[in-house]
């Protein structure tokens, strides 16, 4: 059994990761969980589109 604050960090750890270009190169699911929606095969077909005309910085705009 972990303690109280492993239980909180537990508890506000997604179940997928979120990759932004740090770690890796992100991928269309990555920018369409950047803008806060779960991520649709519509939704990532348009983020792809969306990174082949704007480029891969286009993520920047949904970070803080």
């Amino acid at each position: 059994m972990g303690t109280e604050s492993d239980q909180q960090r537990e508890s506000v750890t997604p179940s997928s990761k979120l990759f932004t270009g740090g770690e890796r190169a992100y991928d269309p699911e990555d920018l369409v969980m950047a803008t806060g929606a779960d991520p649709t095969p519509e939704r990532v077909e348009k983020a792809r589109k969306l990174i082949e005309k704007e480029g891969p910085r286009v993520i920047e705009r949904y970070l803080p």
